[in-house]
């Protein structure tokens, strides 16, 4: 390949990356947001105990929905030519499966409920459960977008479900439905979720099915189911145990303590990841550039998550009482401890989708084995002592993991984990130096909204002020990147291509 062409080429992989980021964002943003202020009027008008008994049975649904995907999800937008027949295969494959699996979970509502001694589970179990009917008719649907990179298709299917849920969860919760409010909630989110999905993206399955092709997936995608079983289980674990050894109160702070730095993770992190890994399988083949464009995701992914992490580790006193109030004050350290869990997530994330965009789904799966296995250790020896203490113990896993995570691409890529801290160092740094400056505001004794209103402009100031006076890599690779795209966008409209004179 030529210069020219191959620059064209990076160019235009750019251009569609860009444009998938923005919409992937956009998307996640919008949704997230509405789920955020929804979730903030919900939690004003239900008891933590409403949402712990919730919680407790999404925990079993999390855990199913891992094999209604079954890894083939990530095995259509990695195998290279994947066509309509693998499409095919899969969508009716995981139909069979979710039938199975709710079948399983109606059948399992007694006994869940039981174990828990709250016999009102029973029939939430079974409405509940009907989402991975759903999630079966969705799944593939959802791998064709990313593959095919139309995330702008995310956007209305995500955002319609999410603002339909949002009406229907708090008018049943302000006519005292109580724990019906968020059932219905999550699966009225899900089916509209799927219809505008269904509708907006042409892909249809046609009427084939290859046991063969079904064979080549899953060789690929086992590895990833087991691993991604591994994980949920894993991070749901703590879960399902604060539920039966505490109260369902405890587990409402725990989860409530957790939803808000989760809500930054879902829509940069995620969002970069849903893209850095269609667009890393692309360029398997060349190790320069999967290195290089990891880097950057790495820096950039810090970069953004950094300031907002620690800045909300800095607030959450003024600002947990003033959305959830005072009844909700116990989950203020949950949620500072995981604000400091998730500063490190870039690093898993980029490490874990380099490696299934090379096609080590092996190597992935000894990972997680090697990091649950210390993982359910530490669950095991903390859950005992306090709730507070397994929050801890998530922390300690997560740095752990990301050392076992970036450990094999020092050899598959040549970038080390020591090369990996020093990169995300520096941001680190500034959002912490941010966090000290915004948390100081409170010495003033001010009331709640003030505080607030001093702190959020103060961060932003620090923190872009610092990105400026040193030069901060990530902030110069941003703007460059903004004019880029700008540039290319002009120079589109102004070609002759789209002269209608």
């Amino acid at each position: 390949m030529s210069k020219n062409k191959q620059e064209q080429s990076t160019g235009s992989t750019k251009t569609v990356v860009i444009n998938s980021l923005f919409w992937r964002f956009l998307e996640r943003v919008g949704a997230q947001g509405v789920t955020f202020i929804v979730s903030i009027v919900l939690a004003r008008l239900l008891s933590p105990t409403i949402y712990g008994t919730v919680a407790l049975v999404t925990v079993f649904i999390t855990i199913l929905q891992v094999f209604i995907d079954s890894g083939f999800g990530n095995a259509l937008i990695q195998k290279k030519d994947a066509d309509n027949l693998d499409f095919s295969t899969v969508f009716y494959f995981n139909i069979v499966v979710c039938l199975v699996l709710y079948a399983l979970m109606f059948f399992a509502a007694p006994y869940i409920a039981a174990f828990y001694q709250n016999p009102t589970l029973t029939p939430v179990v079974r409405v509940l459960s009907l989402t991975l009917i759903i999630s079966g008719v969705k799944n593939v649907q959802q791998a064709y977008v990313s593959r095919t990179m139309q995330f702008k298709r995310f956007f209305f299917s995500t955002l319609g479900g999410t603002i339909g849920a949002a009406v229907i969860g708090i008018a049943m919760a302000y006519f005292g439905f109580g724990v019906w409010a968020l059932v219905a909630q999550h699966l009225f989110n899900a089916a509209v979720d799927t219809l505008i999905l269904w509708f907006t993206v042409r892909w249809r399955p046609d009427r084939a099915f290859s046991f063969a092709r079904l064979k080549s997936l899953f060789s690929f995608g086992w590895k990833l189911l087991v691993s991604t079983l591994i994980d949920t289980v894993y991070n749901d674990v703590r879960q399902l145990l604060i539920g039966k050894v505490y109260q369902p109160s405890d587990l409402a702070y725990y989860n409530q303590g957790k939803k808000f730095p989760n809500l930054i993770i879902t829509n940069i992190n995620s969002t970069i990841n849903s893209v850095l890994f269609p667009t890393l399988s692309k360029v398997q083949d060349d190790k320069d550039r999967l290195r290089s464009m990891m880097r950057i995701s790495i820096k950039v992914s810090t970069y953004l998550m950094g300031p907002v992490l620690v800045g909300l580790a800095a607030c959450a006193d003024p600002l947990i009482r003033l959305m959830l109030t005072e009844k909700w004050m116990p989950c203020v350290f949950f949620l500072r401890i995981f604000c400091i869990t998730f500063l490190i997530y870039p690093i898993h994330t980029s490490n874990l989708s380099a490696i299934s965009a090379m096609g080590r789904s092996d190597l992935f799966l000894k990972l997680e084995i090697i990091k649950k296995a210390v993982g359910f250790g530490i669950i095991f020896g903390t859950m005992w002592i306090s709730v507070e203490a397994v929050a801890i113990g998530s922390l300690l896993s997560a740095v752990v993991g990301l050392i076992v995570n970036a450990w094999p691409n020092r050899k598959l890529l040549g970038y080390s984990v020591i090369q990996q801290i020093k990169d995300i160092l520096p941001p680190l740094l500034l959002s912490l130096a941010m966090g000290v400056c915004v948390y100081c505001v409170e010495f003033l004794k001010l009331n709640d909204w003030l505080t607030l209103l001093i702190q959020i402009p103060l961060g932003i100031a620090v923190y872009l002020g610092g990105s400026v006076i040193f030069k901060m890599e990530s902030y110069r690779y941003l703007i460059g990147t903004i004019k880029e795209y700008r540039n290319r966008r002009g120079a589109k409209k102004d070609s002759p291509a789209n002269d209608t004179e």
